[in-house]
């Protein structure tokens, strides 16, 4: 025997998938950039991971390493906090590392990056980080033990100070940054930039150093990077 829905009952249900439908197409723009009030840049990815970096006073270790290739002074080395459980290798989701589930760092003012750092998910000599750089956004000027290669295919344009270079540059472009070369980047467009960012060491640091090469001062806009320039040619 066929049964019929009264008219109430039908629009309260067609009310009630309208309401999903619209939650579930809310939820989806999560996954995009969004402008706020303040005119800042809405995160693409998820940063329910952050977490406040291990600052480790440098040692006379650390301090020798940097002053084989450069001359500024280093304030603090950083690390990603543990502790942490290292995955066996067992099962094929030990060999995936989801974006969600990576913890998130706030090296500077605009950047968050998500830290896949090899030593957590079965890598012996391989880091990835992804950065999430908004308009504005740079992490401060910084120097690691190793070498790595920065990797953007898609954005707007990027600023950077590596070694005693200044330069702007498009995607999609592959930099490579030599072991112990001062740099910095920064975010001169209008789009949010994801920057991959990958290091041939299983271990996540880096050393913050004193000096940073966007600020302008009153007597010309690159004059402090030029005292820095003069200061490499001393050596």
């Amino acid at each position: 025997m066929a049964h019929f829905i009264p008219k109430q009952g039908l629009l309260f249900i067609l009310t009630v998938a309208g309401f999903l439908l619209n939650s579930c197409s809310n939820n989806k723009t999560e996954s995009n950039p969004v402008k706020t009030s303040g005119g800042q840049t809405k995160e693409i990815f998820s940063i329910m991971n952050l977490v406040k970096e291990n600052q480790i006073i440098p040692d006379s270790i650390i301090m020798a390493l940097n002053a084989q290739h450069h001359q500024l002074k280093v304030l603090e080395r950083r690390t990603v906090p543990g502790p942490f459980q290292k995955p066996e290798m067992k099962y094929y989701t030990d060999y995936i590392a989801k974006l969600e589930s990576l913890p998130v760092i706030n090296p500077g003012p605009g950047e968050y990056v998500h830290v896949m750092e090899g030593q957590r998910n079965g890598y012996n000599n391989l880091t990835i980080g992804i950065t999430e750089t908004f308009p504005g956004g740079a992490p401060p000027m910084h120097s690691h033990e190793g070498e790595e290669s920065h990797v953007l295919l898609d954005g707007d344009e990027v600023l950077y100070a590596l070694g005693d270079t200044m330069f702007t540059i498009k995607p999609p472009y592959i930099i490579n940054i030599p072991a112990g070369m001062p740099h910095a980047f920064k975010n001169v467009g209008k789009k949010t930039v994801n920057l991959v960012v990958i290091f041939p060491t299983n271990v996540w640091k880096y050393d913050v150093l004193d000096f940073f090469p966007f600020k302008s001062d009153s007597a010309k806009h690159v004059s402090k990077f030029t005292k820095f320039k003069n200061s490499l040619a001393k050596k």
